[in-house]
């Protein structure tokens, strides 16, 4: 399984992203935002941070980048691509998933480790959970609130496009507690949470967040 993490000007998850696919027997790929070239992956990981400094809209700018053409069309022919945090920020902005992440409803960086119930887990990243099984793993953004009109809510949830949401307060303003979505086909996710820092007990508060690698795993191994 090789899987390609993309690098832009301001990412710092990336390093992150690949040990979690290494946790999860992967190659990692390093991505460079200005190239046209996804490199034979299976898979990409658009990961988090503040990619161009968040400038103009989080993710508004890296939606842009040469790297993100590829993906795009890649993702359409039904590539797995995870958008986690800044990258599920990019997916959007992208419109590979609908709606948009805005400031927090509090308006204050939140930093802290959050339970998440899995909605769905028959996606190309969420197969190895439990439906409604819950899982703790970091979240830390500052611009994490979703929000989609009324139709885009409604089509979501009948189509069961809710991936994660979040358990007891919600932490940002996300309509319907919503913390992660997947595209109509499932093979696209972003979520706000951070899987990549909960793949080892020792080092985040669980290994929760591994799941969705080795979920990758067994996507790329039927395909």
């Amino acid at each position: 399984m090789r899987v390609g993490v993309i690098t832009f000007p301001g990412t710092l998850d990336d390093v992150d992203a690949q040990r979690a696919v290494k946790y999860a027997d992967g190659e990692a790929v390093p991505l460079w935002h200005g190239d046209h070239d996804l490199k034979g992956v299976d898979a990409v990981v658009v990961p988090g941070g503040f990619s161009y400094g968040d400038y103009l809209r989080c993710g508004a700018i890296a939606r842009f980048a040469p790297v993100m053409q590829e993906v795009i069309e890649a993702a359409n022919k039904g590539m797995p691509v995870l958008g986690i945090c800044n990258g599920f920020q990019i997916l959007a902005e992208a419109h590979l998933l609908p709606g948009a992440l805005v400031r927090n409803h509090k308006l204050h960086f939140v930093c802290r480790d959050q339970w998440l119930s899995v909605e769905n887990n028959t996606t190309a990243w969420t197969s190895r959970y439990d439906l409604e099984a819950e899982i703790l793993v970091p979240l830390k953004s500052g611009e994490g609130g979703y929000q989609a009109d009324e139709d885009t809510l409604k089509e979501l949830e009948d189509n069961n496009r809710v991936v994660f949401r979040y358990v007891g307060e919600n932490p940002n303003g996300s309509r319907n507690n919503i913390a992660g979505i997947t595209n109509a086909k499932g093979n696209v996710v972003g979520l706000m949470p951070h899987p990549e820092h909960a793949i080892d007990a020792l080092t985040g508060p669980t290994d929760d967040g591994l799941g969705m690698f080795l979920s990758l795993l067994d996507t790329v191994v039927k395909a």
